[in-house]
């Protein structure tokens, strides 16, 4: 029975946390699926490459806005996703190989479930094999959910795991979700030329989004798609490419095909996490302290798989980063805070947050000034003729301090990071607009303007 000083589950983030700082142990990392995880290879990275392909096609669409004629021939599906996994794929790769050459980590392939404490049984193509640690890090990571309906129908559908890989974009298009993964990945499809209906339970897309940001958005949205809003999917029929899903209104949506975006799920089910004594919540999340350490002796979680803040790359990686720290020096612990958060949609328009919606502090009873300015107050929102965009800060009207932040146009993600920075450092509103110099005229300064504005209404007494 191979026996190692630390095991990680998972090659996604979990293989973030191996450095050459653990080069003095024995290292094992087992993985399922490709390395890189459903970041590299079904997630953020993909997706991202096709939607700045599909930016630069709606560019070129809506050129005639700063009266330049061009025309769109073809997005040529084939070599873009040739151009996009071609390179990931080696990437991923590229990653294990290099694992591999290591003399200090193995590496399994394979399926991996608890039997025992910190005792795992993998399952390869060449067969089982117990393996045990000193130590474990679980990073299995999610996978898509697939409501009954739909999963029981036993019909062809799509995930964000598999639609990016399709041979040719579809033809119609039934994107079941509204949220940003089927709004990123409907902002792509609709680009390459594909028939777009999206389906979803609430009444507006991008529902957890401040409110603002989410009526602007659905309304653009329900301009370029048919959008339906309030229903919910009760069934799936037809042939494979000739699809009819039922929704619970009695209306019908047909497509050829079907995209599921309605969230994901923890991978805890696949691993037996009880039989070590790894306790999780009832979303099957595994629960984990501030330090990502488990109910579980020696044994840490972190990304998707545990309840340790949002499901998002960038604080996985954050994770990854504390538990490697406490993994090597556990008199010295560090813990994981989640007090500023900053999210992003790369749809179109393109959206990011960071902190509190408007929604959240009136149920918080929080006293918020909000600061607002549109893209098109600014000398380089008249350049981009963007008459859709804004920014919108809320501060505490007594302290000044910024307790949430949304940009909503054209390099959202982007201009969201000097607020990020100014909630970190606990900076108030008129600080961050008037002690630094702010570009003329970039479009940051719709970002200087809405703090600006807040501060104005704001009793810090500066």
């Amino acid at each position: 029975m191979p026996h190692h000083d630390l095991v990680v589950i998972g090659a996604g983030t979990g293989n973030a946390v191996v450095d050459d700082r653990f080069s003095h142990l024995d290292v094992a990392i087992i993985s399922e699926g490709p390395f890189g995880g459903t970041c590299l290879n079904a997630g953020c990275i993909p997706s991202k490459m096709l939607v700045a392909t599909a930016d630069i096609a709606d560019t070129v669409r809506d050129s005639d806005r700063h009266n330049v004629r061009a025309r769109l021939e073809e997005v040529s599906w084939p070599a873009v996703r040739e151009r996009v996994f071609g390179r990931l794929d080696a990437q991923a790769a590229e990653g294990e190989s290099g694992r591999r050459s290591t003399g200090w980590v193995t590496v399994y392939r394979g399926r991996a479930r608890f039997v025992g404490e910190r005792e795992l049984l993998v399952s390869t193509d060449s067969g089982d094999e117990h393996v045990t640690a000193d130590r474990i890090v679980v990073a299995a990571g999610g996978r898509p959910a697939v409501p009954p309906p739909i999963a029981d129908a036993g019909l062809p559908y799509e995930t964000s795991d598999t639609v990016m890989r399709l041979s040719e974009p579809p033809s119609r298009l039934a994107v079941v979700g509204g949220g940003y993964i089927a709004a990123e990945l409907a902002h792509v499809f609709h680009s390459a030329g594909t028939e777009v209906t999206v389906i979803e339970q609430s009444d507006g897309l991008l529902a957890q989004q401040d409110e603002e940001v989410a009526e602007a958005f659905t309304g653009i949205a329900a301009d370029q798609w048919d959008v339906r809003l309030g229903r919910e999917v009760t069934g799936l029929s037809g042939t494979p490419g000739d699809l009819t899903l039922r929704l619970d209104d009695g209306t019908t949506v047909r497509a050829d095909t079907v995209l599921v975006a309605v969230g994901r799920r923890p991978n805890t089910d696949m691993l037996d996490v009880e039989r070590a004594g790894i306790a999780c919540d009832d979303h099957g999340l595994i629960e984990v302290d501030a330090q990502l350490r488990t109910s579980a002796e020696g044994v840490w979680a972190l990304g998707d798989v545990c309840d340790g803040g949002p499901p998002l790359k960038h604080v996985a990686n954050r994770q990854a980063a504390v538990v490697a720290h406490n993994l090597l020096h556990p008199g010295r612990p560090r813990e994981m805070s989640y007090a500023v958060v900053p999210s992003a949609v790369f749809a179109h328009p393109q959206i990011a947050q960071v902190g509190l919606t408007a929604q959240e502090a009136r149920e918080r009873s929080i006293d918020i000034v909000t600061g607002r300015r549109r893209y098109q107050d600014v000398a380089f929102g008249w350049a981009l003729e963007d008459t859709e965009g804004f920014c919108k800060v809320l501060v505490d009207r007594a302290s000044g301090q910024l307790v949430g932040a949304h940009v909503f146009g054209p390099q959202a993600a982007t201009l969201i990071q000097p607020l990020v920075l100014a909630m970190s450092f606990g900076l108030t509103a008129r600080e961050v607009a008037e002690r630094p110099m702010w570009i003329h005229p970039a479009l940051t300064e719709v970002v200087e303007n809405a703090l600006r504005d807040a501060a104005g209404q704001t009793d810090d007494g500066s």
